[in-house]
């Protein structure tokens, strides 16, 4: 083998390493974006429960609101 072969051999054999490495590398950035829709979807269902949880207390609240106006049209404490 002559030094030309020996040179383009060296450089095929350092573009396969740096081929390999990129593929690593874009296994990588793929799982990324996996991990961060899966994030997103966490994300959202915790939001929808607190906005479940929040409207649950507005009807509590309200509930309560209407029982203290009974209570004090009963006791005479507003006026009407």
């Amino acid at each position: 083998m002559d030094n030309g072969e020996s040179l383009i051999l060296e450089h095929l054999k350092a573009l396969r390493s740096d081929f390999a490495a990129l593929k690593a590398d874009m296994g990588e950035v793929k799982a990324r974006p996996s991990s961060l829709e899966e994030r997103a979807s966490l994300l959202e269902r915790s939001v929808a429960h607190l906005q479940g949880d929040m409207a649950l207390i507005h009807s509590r609240l309200d509930r309560m609101d209407a029982r203290i106006e009974r209570i004090e049209r009963r006791l005479d404490l507003v006026s009407t």
